[in-house]
């Protein structure tokens, strides 16, 4: 039985100068991951800094929608058509007291009349305009669409609105000259209408026959 002693591996000790290597090591490795995680952290802010500028712009943009929707409708202009003279004309005005109805520019179907009318400081319809052939094409009550092009005073500013509008109207029995017609009042069927008013009037005709 062999009761030698073992031998010890011999211990080695680092140098000053590894020492120092290890060191600078651990200290980059620490420096690189500092750097990282900062890194890191500003991605994030900035991501967030980001996300909370988009959507601060989504909400002013979407104020600022609404806003111009409110000022459209402030602004917006509805007329009113009261009958007088037993149907004979309808006297326009604007629902709203500031707005006050410069001039207009009506035009009806080109089957009722081609021509457009233009009236300046006394808004109306005038039955005149459109009965005789009106008779030839409805024996009965209806709706007549007539495009309005109004220019308008409100707030001191000058403004334009362009809408489709139905005159109701209806016939009555008269012994010399054929039915007469009574106009009897305005509804509102369209805003904002572009292009050539007679075309828009001809197609709101078009579709309700």
């Amino acid at each position: 039985m062999n009761d030698a002693p073992k031998k010890r591996l011999p211990i080695r000790w680092l140098s000053l100068a590894e020492i120092v290597g290890v060191a600078a090591l651990a200290i980059a490795a620490l420096g690189w991951w500092d750097n990282h995680r900062e890194r890191v952290q500003q991605d994030r802010e900035r991501a967030r800094s980001e996300r909370e500028h988009a959507q601060t712009e989504a909400e002013k943009a979407k104020e600022k929608q609404q806003q111009a929707q409110q000022d459209a409708l402030r602004h917006a202009l509805l007329i009113t058509g009261t009958p007088e003279g037993d149907g004979a004309r309808l006297k326009l005005q604007a629902t709203r007291g500031e707005q006050v109805i410069q001039t207009q520019t009506l035009a009806f179907p080109t089957e009722i009349k081609p021509d457009s009318v233009s009236t300046t400081g006394n808004p109306r319809i005038e039955a005149r305009w459109i009965e005789d052939s009106l008779r030839k094409v409805a024996k009965t009550g209806g709706r007549l669409p007539v495009a309005v092009e109004t220019t308008f005073i409100e707030d001191g500013e000058t403004r334009t609105d362009r809408a489709v509008y139905r005159v109701g109207y209806s016939f009555s029995g008269r012994l010399l000259g054929g039915p007469q017609l009574h106009l009897e009042g305005l509804s509102l069927a369209r805003r904002g209408v572009t292009g050539d008013l007679q075309t828009a009037a001809n197609s709101y005709w078009l579709g309700s026959r």
